[in-house]
């Protein structure tokens, strides 16, 4: 399983809001440029976002995006799966996909990769975005820089 940049690039964006938009939003150009993103295709990615509930929009001289709840209650999956949709190794463990693989009943290596998915999922349900705003300051204080 490979995460587009799609997915990547929502994660940075999620990560730019959680430590820039806590007092007030952050303009859309602004995380294109801190992030280095096309910001039409930041835009694309937002919009995906904000119909998913994970930011909210504020119109205005003043406007921009915020998280729509807490980092602490917004998780790494939740963001990947808004925008990369359901997250899978292999079409066989897709739920909406599975029924096309004709082995699936007497499959040894399908085992493997639900077994692979649930790691994944696990990871992904079990890290949040505060997690990772944690990690992004420790490494930002570590090479003496200011987020």
């Amino acid at each position: 399983m490979r995460i587009s940049t799609r997915g990547e690039y929502g994660v940075r964006a999620m990560l730019d809001l959680a430590l820039h938009g806590r007092k007030e939003p952050v303009p859309l150009g602004v995380i294109a440029a801190r992030q280095d993103i096309s910001e039409s295709y930041l835009e694309q990615l937002i919009s995906v976002l904000r119909r998913a509930g994970l930011v909210v929009s504020f119109r205005g001289a003043q406007g921009g995006y915020q998280l729509a709840k807490s980092a602490k209650e917004i998780t790494i999956g939740e963001i990947l799966r808004a925008l990369e949709g359901p997250i899978a190794p292999r079409k066989c463990v897709d739920e909406k996909e599975s029924s096309l693989c004709t082995q699936s009943e007497r499959c040894a290596t399908r085992v493997l990769w639900q077994k692979l998915q649930a790691s994944i999922e696990d990871v992904l349900e079990s890290t949040t975005l505060a997690w990772l705003t944690n990690e992004a300051e420790k490494i930002a204080a570590a090479v003496g820089e200011q987020r």
